[in-house]
């Protein structure tokens, strides 16, 4: 399909050569017919206008329109009095076929845990912020710039962390990055600079993180996870250095790490000189009482936290931050800088007005309440459907877990779910291959309104009582 270019059309490569025996306007034509074989000109693409083409190749106005006039004689162009000359016909968009694509099935209730409400983006806000970054960015700020990130950023969130989540930072122990696999990936590449050679993920537990723990060239040894967290005692009977977690909310069982716990894995860390990688994916959505605190607040020295704005705000933002112990900062931001050379500045000057102005914690205030009707419509929903079935994980976030009976089978369901458009996915999928536990689905519901929530609980039903 041709571009359809709105305002000035963009220059179209041709080289003539001077020194050549061949008349400038063989040449030209020549050029353009090779152009629309190739298919760099394509059928129904503007060409420049005979004045901008003529003043681009230095040559006469009246040359050009010859050589139009001879290209469409012959159907290569087509030009409609007050319209833009264009290409008619190009034989390699005939002779080219694309290669088939089998669509993917779309579901029409997609329970997908992990996405947001996109549906509730604040545009407006954002636009606000992204024209306030534009109108008070100095010079110095459109270059290249510190690849930690912007100052202002990094103030705005250390103070923000600070406020909400008893984080223990200043601005100089924040990188920003895009988005939390960005921020895994440094962080993992700088322990293991630093080292290490196994790290130990949840299980089950997000299903990139032994990917990423693969690809940083480390070994991932999994650890249980029960109802009360990451078995501690697990970890310790192992070698490795380095834990990622999710405390606040366990992804994807959505249990939160209890203070026993908490002590007991900060104590890990130390008597192995170790690190722990703190997963703070969406700890502003909490519902049954306070947040609970960051990890890296009580262990600034041995905890690395990594946050974005991708729940709270959209994933396509592409920010997030990681608070770095001082052993680490020097590493992750030399990588940071050779990786991409800083995340871009304006959005960052956006995002820090955006959460300046106040507008930021009053969408997530709004969001909260979004997510706890959902919620609540799920409960109801599944509590009308299929009583027997309990759900966990309910405290944060947006998604829950259903257990279903021993011997049931989720993969089953699962399919069965989908014959009807009804997505679902099972818990054994963030499994490691050789463990095993309780068969259950995860309910994502963040993205889902309250009547596709009824809608999708009422076309399960059976499904989910049969289970």
């Amino acid at each position: 399909m041709a571009v359809q270019w709105s305002g000035l059309t963009p220059a179209t490569f041709i080289q003539l050569d001077r020194q050549s025996p061949d008349a400038l306007g063989s040449q030209l034509q020549n050029a353009l017919r090779t152009a629309v074989r190739e298919g760099r000109l394509r059928t129904g693409e503007r060409l420049p206008s005979s004045r901008r083409l003529a003043v681009d190749l230095g040559v006469s106005r009246g040359l050009v329109q010859a050589t139009y006039e001879q290209l469409e004689a012959e159907g290569y162009l087509r030009a409609v009095g007050g319209s833009a000359t264009r290409v008619a016909f190009s034989p390699q968009a005939a002779v080219v076929t694309p290669p088939k694509r089998t669509p993917a099935a779309r579901m029409e209730i997609d329970f997908a845990p992990g996405r947001p409400d996109l549906n509730s983006f604040p545009a407006r806000d954002w636009l606000w912020a992204c024209g306030e970054a534009a109108r008070t960015a100095a010079a110095r700020d459109l270059g290249y710039g510190d690849p930690q990130g912007s100052i202002r950023l990094r103030e705005v969130i250390a103070s923000y962390l600070q406020r909400v989540r008893g984080a223990f930072a200043g601005a100089d122990d924040v990188v920003i990055c895009n988005g939390f696999t960005q921020g895994a990936v440094l962080t993992l590449a700088a322990l293991r600079a630093a080292g290490a050679t196994s790290v130990a993920v949840e299980d089950p537990g997000h299903l990139d993180m032994p990917v990423l723990v693969r690809r940083a060239g480390l070994n991932p040894v999994f650890i249980p996870v029960d109802d009360r967290g990451l078995v501690v005692d697990d970890l310790a009977r192992t070698k490795a250095t380095a834990v990622i977690v999710t405390p606040a909310h366990q992804a994807p069982t959505g249990v939160v790490l209890t203070p026993d716990r908490r002590l007991a894995l900060l104590q890990w860390a130390e008597q192995v000189n170790g690190v722990v990688i703190e997963d703070d994916y969406d700890s502003e959505f909490r519902y049954d009482k306070q947040s609970v605190g960051s990890l890296q607040g009580l262990a600034a020295d041995r905890v690395v936290s990594i946050g974005s704005v991708s729940k709270s705000l959209a994933p396509a933002i592409r920010l997030g931050w990681v608070l770095v112990p001082r052993h680490l900062r020097a590493r992750i931001a030399e990588d940071k800088r050779r990786s991409d050379r800083g995340s871009p500045t304006l959005d960052q000057l956006a995002l820090a007005r955006l959460m300046e102005s106040g507008r930021f914690d009053r969408h997530l205030r709004r969001m909260r309440g979004v997510y706890a009707a959902r919620r609540n419509e799920l409960v109801e929903a599944i509590g009308q459907h299929a009583p027997d079935l309990v759900l966990t994980g309910l405290a944060a976030g947006f998604h829950a877990i259903a257990q279903l009976p021993e011997g049931a089978n989720e993969v089953e369901i699962v399919d069965a779910a989908a014959q009807r458009s009804v997505g679902l996915q099972g818990l054994g999928r963030y499994r490691s291959p050789n463990s095993e536990g309780p068969p259950g689905i995860v309910f994502g519901f963040g993205d889902v309104n309250q009547d596709a929530i009824r809608r999708g609980i009422a076309a399960i039903g059976d499904l989910l009582r049969q289970g």
